[in-house]
């Protein structure tokens, strides 16, 4: 993660955070997400779409959604795109970052689970 000055502001720096903190919850021992072998598979492609759909979603529980929406909305099209055809794409991504989102805010099930067994 680049450092807080490297970004043009506050939202932006937490954006890319958020982006990045989705990609964690995909590990094996947190949501399981499979990820891509390589650029632009439809794996990969899939990861990208959830985690900046976490990102968006974590950014309007923050309060600065409106002024992320343009880069996102941007980000996400081309992913979207990437992955024409499948008509169960946005449902299944949305499911997806919403229990990425869930995680990272410690709001998910699973988490009780690990806490327990700890």
């Amino acid at each position: 993660m680049p450092a807080a000055h490297a970004f043009d502001d506050s939202e932006r720096y937490y954006g890319t955070l958020f982006h990045e903190l989705a990609h964690s919850t995909g590990h094996e021992s947190r949501l399981d997400r499979p990820f891509g072998k390589s650029f632009g598979d439809d794996l990969y492609s899939r990861e990208e779409l959830i985690a900046e759909m976490t990102s968006a979603m974590l950014a309007g529980v923050c309060g600065f959604a409106d002024s992320t929406y343009s880069a996102s909305a941007s980000y996400l099209d081309s992913w979207i795109r990437a992955l024409k055809g499948d008509s169960r794409l946005v449902v299944d991504a949305a499911t997806r970052a919403q229990k990425a989102a869930d995680w990272i805010l410690g709001e998910h099930p699973a988490i009780a689970q690990v806490d327990q067994a700890a």
